[in-house]
């Protein structure tokens, strides 16, 4: 570890230490195609925000645009958000956390069948914190051995986590019947079997590598710890609505997504100011 300090700032930055970053690569296998996919994502994208979103906290939609030319990703529908996080967090991060601190910057490309989605915290830690996504979606079980071309030192400080949306226990307080992919009784569900990754059809698998690097020493474990936590409930809980929701957004097309994410919009803002809190709360953890 190399320590960094710089001037003015000695108090905070003393406790400032490089460490290699954590990687966990989370592997997602759904009852869907590709395709089918990138609509029911993006729907349930929209659901979750709404839900999340009340007395102050929540999602803010600042950009929702196309782009093209990028140099690494290509073309596809950009978007920058601000999670507004003060009752979101556990009360120890609460306790540490200085007013207006606890907003977390999202950018993301979409470029389907590829995402690249990185999460900041600008205002307060700066380069102190950085949160990567990179996933990609395969029409598999989830046997690609490294399908993000990781290097040598990367492949060796991976670790793999096979998420199973039907039969991984959640928290009781995140349990909801609609979304028990085991009592989801429409077309292709319910996942009632301990073997049904290996016999459903279609099938496709997201990939999603989790890069985290928080640069202050004498949180950096437990706050690590926390977020990669944090990202394997989030991930599991979001893929089983978006599997039970299927019969909602099965016939949706990409203009009607962004219509509704042009909805969701106007919806948010309102919901942030005007309604109660609600969601995930620190109560949740």
């Amino acid at each position: 570890a190399v320590v960094s300090t710089q001037s003015g700032h000695y108090g905070r930055d003393i406790l400032r230490v490089w460490y290699a970053m954590i990687i966990k690569e989370f592997r997602v296998t759904l009852p869907l195609t590709v395709d089918e996919y990138q609509v029911g994502q993006l729907y349930a994208v929209a659901e979750a925000s709404k839900a999340e979103t009340g007395g102050g906290d929540g999602v803010e939609v600042r950009k929702n645009e196309p782009f093209s030319d990028h140099p690494l990703y290509g073309s596809g529908q950009y978007t920058y958000k601000i999670y507004h996080l003060k009752h979101k967090v556990p009360g120890w991060i609460q306790a540490l956390a200085p007013t207006g601190s606890l907003e977390i910057h999202e950018e993301a490309w979409n470029a389907f069948p590829f995402c690249k989605t990185v999460l900041t915290n600008p205002d307060y830690m700066k380069d102190g914190f950085t949160l990567s996504i990179t996933t990609w979606h395969k029409p598999d079980r989830g046997v690609l051995e490294n399908v993000h071309e990781l290097d040598g030192d990367k492949l060796k400080r991976r670790e793999i986590i096979n998420i199973d949306i039907a039969n991984d226990s959640i928290r009781s307080s995140d349990y909801k019947k609609e979304y028990d992919p085991k009592e989801y009784n429409h077309p292709r569900g319910p996942l009632s079997t301990p073997d049904w990754k290996e016999t459903c059809e279609p099938v496709m698998t997201c990939y999603k590598l989790v890069e985290i690097e928080f640069k202050w020493r004498l949180l950096q474990g437990k706050v690590e710890n926390f977020i990669a936590d944090v990202e394997r409930r989030l991930f599991t809980n979001f893929h089983r609505q978006v599997f039970c929701t299927h019969y909602k957004w099965g016939n949706l097309t990409m203009a009607d997504i962004r219509a509704i994410e042009d909805e969701t919009k106007k919806e948010l803002d309102s919901q942030r100011q005007t309604e109660e809190l609600k969601g995930t709360t620190d109560k949740n953890y």
